[in-house]
């Protein structure tokens, strides 16, 4: 390995390379901001530009597009309350609340080193685990895909504040809209109501963007009428007087930063599963080892740090079963499938050894460069970006109206889908009010489809096997993934316990 890496280090280190490198990470980070288009909206855009590019150049461009599309859609998610991507929905949890403090710059830092850190120790599970984890995803079915969702939907309980009720509420009401459209077993159409827009379900970006872009427009609009506030930090006199990083977050924040990392490289190779199911996960698992657990969702770098590690890293994992074994698991993991097969780069084993295998750890090479010059630009511009809170509501109001509505509508090029963004922005602004969170709500729709497809074809598999009960115990990965399951919704109980020893001690 160590010889390819060499001769990938030669081929990295030539102009057309490092130029591609920094168009992607700038690129990346501009098409992150823009609520709904993301990073498959502008690795797609790019395959036409690639063609007459060297796969290493092509290849090194959009994967810094991928990572850093990720990070950008969390500064918004921070600063307007505006996730980009779905990935950046659990930042918007302490992020925008950090920035009201006027902590803005901090936020933002915290955001910037996470990333990396995350980025970069994906890249390196990337770079020296790949051939091997691509054959431990050879072992996933349906029914370790459905346990994994099932894991995520266990997450739900740990983001529901108090009121655990509302919180399991929200994530049924989320699975029944997943629901919507064609079954993709039978086909039979589902709560489509005869409209044929409804056939194909309803995308939760949209969705998302509503809960959180247009709920929170809304909020902001109120405090404008009811003379409440005219910026989103409620004293712009003391905002942006902090500094970028606080003394003693190194310390705090590296083991989650770590654990997160770890984590989120593990699920992103999960196909399916995706960078926004590894950031919600990580804060969920946060939050729940946390000595504090009431800061989060109320400004807690640690809650920031965790999803954000996690949703990078995730990149660098979600890579894996891609190279090792030809398995796109996400939208954006597809379209770079086909950019390989573009430039003659056949996934396998073939891409670590031989001709190939320098190309292949440019690429990866690459991937972790890009998240470094991403950390020293999200650094540099932090104070910079942390102005967006400064400026009036009735200013930004229309700013995030105008980027929500654009990249909602560039989905589909369809106005169904801006519609369905306001319907569910409507409902986030209701939701707020009356004490509901949107965050479970999301990840049951984004589960929904895991869920029940998965469910279903594991039964088919079981039906050949003697019956589920019989099927899961000749499946090793299954097991140790109901552990753990177990283990994660045993927590809760094993803590009040200890708590209620300690009150009769004491």
């Amino acid at each position: 390995m160590l010889e390819y890496i060499t001769s990938a280090l030669g081929l990295f280190a030539s102009w057309e390379v490092i130029l591609a490198l920094v168009i992607g990470v700038v690129a990346g980070m501009a098409i992150g901001i823009i609520p709904g288009l993301g990073p498959s909206v502008g690795i797609a855009l790019l395959i036409p530009i690639t063609f007459s590019m060297s796969p290493q150049a092509a290849l090194v461009m959009m994967t810094a597009m991928y990572t850093t599309g990720v990070y950008g859609g969390s500064i918004t998610a921070v600063l307007c309350h505006t996730p980009g991507t779905a990935a950046s929905a659990a930042t918007t949890e302490d992020g925008y609340e950090l920035a009201k403090k006027g902590r803005g710059m901090e936020a933002i830092s915290v955001v910037t080193v996470a990333s990396v850190v995350g980025g970069i120790i994906g890249a390196l599970c990337l770079i020296l685990f790949a051939p091997m984890l691509g054959k431990l995803s050879l072992r996933f079915s349906a029914l370790e895909y459905f346990l994994i969702a099932c894991f995520g939907l266990l997450v739900v309980s740990g983001l529901t504040g108090k009121n655990r009720a509302k919180g399991i509420f929200s994530a049924l009401v989320g699975l029944l809209i997943g629901c919507v459209g064609m079954d993709s077993i039978t086909g039979v159409s589902r709560f489509t109501f005869g409209q044929m827009w409804l056939e194909d379900g309803l995308d939760s970006t949209p969705i998302l963007i509503g809960l959180f872009s247009i709920a929170q427009v809304l909020i902001l609009v109120d405090r404008l009428i009811t003379g409440r506030g005219n910026t989103i930090v409620d004293d712009p006199s003391k905002a942006l007087t902090g500094k970028r990083w606080e003394k003693g977050n190194a310390k705090k924040l590296s083991p989650t930063m770590m654990r997160s990392s770890l984590i989120g490289s593990f699920v992103g190779f999960i196909p399916a599963a995706g960078c926004s199911i590894a950031a919600w996960i990580s804060y969920s698992m946060a939050k729940r080892s946390s000595k504090n657990p009431e800061e989060f969702g109320k400004g807690s770098a640690v809650g920031i740090a965790a999803s954000e590690a996690a949703n990078n890293a995730a990149c660098g994992g979600a890579m894996i079963p891609l190279f090792t074994l030809g398995i796109p698991g996400s939208p954006v993991t597809a379209i770079l499938y086909g950019a390989l097969l573009m430039h003659g780069l056949q996934p396998g084993s073939e891409l670590f050894t031989g001709a190939k295998a320098p190309t292949t750890y440019a690429i990866f090479l690459g991937f972790m460069f890009a998240n470094i010059l991403m950390g020293i630009i999200g650094l540099t511009m932090a104070k910079q970006m942390a102005k967006v809170c400064l400026v009036p509501n009735s200013v930004l109001v229309p700013i995030i109206v105008a980027l929500a509505t654009i990249g909602t509508f560039a989905l589909a090029n369809s106005m169904y889908e801006v519609l369905i963004m306001l319907i569910f922005g409507v409902i986030g602004y209701l939701m707020k009010i009356y004490g509901f969170e949107p965050a479970p709500l999301v990840l049951g729709v984004v589960l929904a489809d895991i869920l029940e497809a998965n469910f279903r074809r594991a039964l088919l598999m079981a039906s050949t096997k003697g019956g589920l009960f019989a099927y899961f115990l000749t499946r090793p990965v299954a097991i140790v993934i109901v552990l753990v399951i177990l283990g994660f919704a045993l927590i809760p109980v094993v803590n009040a316990l200890m708590q209620r020893k300690k009150e009769k001690v004491a």
